[in-house]
């Protein structure tokens, strides 16, 4: 039998350590609470995160090892140079962000299910338009082809999900992220759980406790969040371009296989 601690609904900025969290399942560390602006901050600060079905109790988790991007790595390939050949994709932040929340909770082929619920994303449009989560757009003239979402810590960004309506979208719109990030001095990306997707996607592996001492480190370091909203909408192109620097022995160059 699974023994959990309940979150008190009264002190949003209080959670088990997260290195209490059980083996299995895989991180699972509390239940309970609510998806208030103020547990959601904490939780990211503290290296936890929601994750549950929409009716299920709202699950808190610290997964061991941690699935993480680092944004001086990330390379487009020739196959997705190729993709792009032709297309005047452009690249906006923060245009469309409940739009690409709900691109991403939409059905898809192998995942017919989603965890991200309409109290999720009325909880993290609150974060959004209090300036604490973002989106990166890929649009073809007025429609989305992919997009990702998050919400920044200090100097950490924790990724949420992403999305392809058409092909290659989602991997450029985590180019573009990666290149935005890496530009304001932040390291890393909590990509969450690790899967088959995001490590071919050139995700790494950390173990919790340095995961945690980074989060420790970025959480506290100040970043004026107005720097999102003065992000030009510009042809994905660019992006690429700037990414596209000769890569070195530890870069990882972006395939063909789109993440969550």
């Amino acid at each position: 039998m699974i023994h959990l601690p309940l979150l008190d609904p009264d002190v949003p900025d209080r959670f088990p350590d997260p290195r209490q969290a059980l083996r299995k399942p895989n991180g699972l560390l509390a239940f309970g609470g609510d998806l208030s602006p103020a547990r959601l901050l904490a939780a990211y600060a503290n290296g936890i995160f929601p994750w549950f079905s929409e009716h299920e109790p709202i699950l808190w988790w610290s997964p061991d090892p941690r699935c993480v991007f680092r944004t001086d790595r990330l390379k487009p390939n020739r196959s997705l140079r190729r993709t792009l050949s032709g297309k005047d994709w452009q690249i906006s932040v923060n245009r469309a962000f409940r739009q690409v929340m709900l691109a991403c909770a939409a059905p898809r082929p192998q995942q017919p299910d989603t965890w991200i619920s309409p109290a999720m994303v009325d909880a993290y449009t609150a974060l959004h338009e209090l300036g604490h989560a973002h989106s990166v757009e890929v649009w073809d003239g007025e429609q989305l082809a992919g997009g990702v979402y998050g919400v920044a810590i200090g100097r950490l960004f924790c990724g949420e999900s992403m999305f392809s309506a058409q092909s290659g979208g989602s991997r450029v719109a985590l180019i573009a992220l990666t290149q935005l990030l890496n530009g304001w001095d932040f390291p890393l990306i909590d990509a969450q759980v690790s899967n088959p997707h995001l490590l071919a996607l050139g995700a790494l592996e950390l173990p919790r406790d340095a995961f945690l001492a980074q989060v420790c480190e970025l959480s506290l370091q100040p970043f004026d969040a107005a720097a999102w909203h003065a992000v030009a909408t510009r042809p994905a192109s660019v992006y690429l371009q700037e990414a596209a620097r000769p890569p070195g022995m530890d870069d990882v160059a972006v395939g063909n296989v789109v993440g969550k």
